[in-house]
């Protein structure tokens, strides 16, 4: 299942580190088959609270090249530079598989409830 790993900054101090990892972690991605989706566009708020910042998105074939990607000394190795220069979350999620629709998670639910087709 193809899993993202999803970066909401909300601090971002432009400097040398930020730059020097820009430049590496392209680098570090290719080993893994990842690659970004979503790097740093506005974002426009609907709902809710979220904050403003920087909003990144990559994919990886699986959780297995995910999470591989990020322990890689590769990474590893540049990762400081990122935690110096930004603040925020970073989480990985599965996708869905092709076809899924909103109901089906109603099955995971306990108990499950009626729902009409």
């Amino acid at each position: 299942m193809l899993t993202y790993a999803i970066a909401r900054l909300t601090v971002t101090r432009p400097g040398p580190e930020l730059f020097e990892y820009l430049r590496q972690i392209d680098a570090t991605l290719d080993a893994f088959d990842g690659r970004y989706l979503v790097h740093g566009a506005p974002i426009e708020r609907l709902e809710g609270d979220w904050p403003l910042g920087d909003l990144i998105i990559l994919v990886f074939p699986d959780r297995a090249a995910a999470q591989t990607w990020y322990a890689s000394p590769a990474y590893q190795a540049i990762k400081p530079l990122r935690t110096a220069s930004a603040e925020g979350d970073v989480i990985f999620v599965e996708g869905v598989a092709a076809g899924h629709r909103g109901a089906d998670l109603l099955a995971y639910l306990d108990p499950p409830p009626s729902v009409p087709r």
